[in-house]
């Protein structure tokens, strides 16, 4: 019945024109996209050689690890609550993939430093305790007084919470490290680049052999770039000479600006951009192409290697995966047809459309289910997933059941739901 089912090949065009129209007006600015799932079956054969490795799969995919995960990088789509501030986004490095500045009022933080301490101040109105927190930049040590300023503050309103930082290594001095370990630092974050000099590399690995003297967990945080394969190991083995503690191996993004760097080295982006199209917030940008295999392969390669430090790799699905929670844990138990979803935090449910309507609702009735939705507009129905195996087996063949995503917004004008896939 699906070819002769005009609801639903109108809503499975209405999804396809969001994703077709998103790329078109990239394209037309001068973006280039690798072709159409170029490279699925790959990434998909590397995940199972993973999940033979022991690899541990989380949100829905979108986060692989293999032994120490840091707790902030689980709190980050945990419930118990996770934020992460900048004291400034001055910083004495110029990467070219750096988003910083698609942050809101980039350049008055640039120029004036960032208000941290009303971001703290609202983060005590706002939840009971936070899990932890983050400090990031630009680059924090840029000013320590500011830094320890606020890792104090911090301590002060969540006095439970883990405390990290994230920084280039530059700048840290054995003073900084034991100031920052006595103001309660918990976690200290690297940022190597593959593609720096000999003695910029070392500089900051020896940075972190200080770190491991002074800090209580040491890690390494970067962009796994496609084509520095090589390079990469090489770093691993170093990290592992060090001795950290693990590793977030991140997926290589474009952050809308500089795209004449990424050209030039011969990038194209990830095709389709999001496993799920929405509007998220965050500022990462556009996945790289390439980037998502390559940490795949350097998890297989490290694990049979002996690398025994943890290792994460956070995709940019998985950033996107705590913006989800965020807004649909505020919808759990909001209409009895929604369910939401432990692993993607996606709000979910059933749904028929066209000539399937009726059938169904007749079946939801033999079931007892009052709570279905329908659109008569939409020409579709919406019932409780947990119902869809119970109605294809009482419509047999019939009827094809679908299941329907969906995003709980809040706005000024109040709460509703985004339709935003169709599986």
């Amino acid at each position: 019945m699906i070819a002769e089912n005009e609801a639903l090949a109108r809503a499975r065009a209405e999804y396809a024109a969001v994703e077709e129209r998103y790329v078109r007006a990239l394209e037309e600015k001068g973006l280039k996209f690798a072709p159409r799932g170029e490279g699925e079956h790959r990434r998909a054969e590397l995940r199972r050689q993973l999940r033979e490795r022991g690899v541990t799969f989380r949100n829905g995919g979108a986060s692989l690890s293999v032994g120490w995960l840091s707790p902030a990088c689980v709190e980050c789509t945990g419930a118990r609550g996770s934020e992460t501030f900048s004291t400034t986004f001055r910083c004495h490095r110029d990467c070219y993939f750096c988003f910083n500045r698609n942050q809101a009022d980039y350049e008055l933080f640039f120029e004036q430093g960032c208000p941290w301490e009303e971001g703290l101040q609202r983060a005590a109105q706002t939840y009971d305790d936070l899990a932890c927190i983050g400090l990031t930049g630009g680059e924090p040590l840029l000013n320590l007084e500011d830094s320890l300023a606020f890792l104090a503050r911090a301590t002060e309103l969540f006095p439970n919470a883990r405390k990290r930082m994230y920084t280039s290594g530059d700048l840290l001095t054995e003073e900084a490290a034991e100031r920052l370990r006595d103001a309660g630092l918990d976690e200290m974050r690297f940022s190597v680049k593959d593609d720096d000099t000999e003695v910029q590399q070392q500089r900051v690995l020896d940075a972190m052999a200080l770190a491991k003297r002074y800090i209580p967990h040491v890690m390494v945080e970067m962009p796994v770039i496609p084509g520095s394969e090589d390079a990469m190991k090489a770093l691993m083995e170093r990290f592992q000479a060090i001795g950290i503690d693990g590793m977030n191996l991140l997926e290589f993004c474009f952050p809308f600006c500089h795209w004449e760097e990424f050209e030039k080295r011969g990038f194209t982006l990830r095709n389709p951009p999001f496993e799920v199209m929405y509007d998220y917030g965050y500022s990462g940008g556009l996945a790289v192409a390439g980037s998502e295999e390559l940490i795949l392969k350097l998890m297989a390669w490290a694990i049979d290697a002996g690398i025994n430090f943890g290792m994460h790799y956070c995709s940019l699905e998985n950033k996107h995966r705590s913006e989800i929670r965020q807004k649909n844990e505020r919808a759990r138990g909001a209409h009895p047809a929604l369910s939401f979803d432990e692993e993607d935090f996606f709000l979910k449910a059933a749904k028929v459309f066209g000539a399937d309507v009726a059938p169904v609702r007749a079946a939801l009735d033999e079931l007892g289910c009052d709570c279905a939705l329908e659109d008569e507009k939409e020409g579709s129905l919406t019932f409780p997933l947990a119902l869809a195996s119970q109605v294809e087996a009482a419509c047999g063949d019939e009827v094809t059941v679908h299941r329907c995503l969906f995003v709980y917004e809040l706005d000024d004008e109040g709460a509703y739901l985004t339709d935003v896939a169709l599986r």
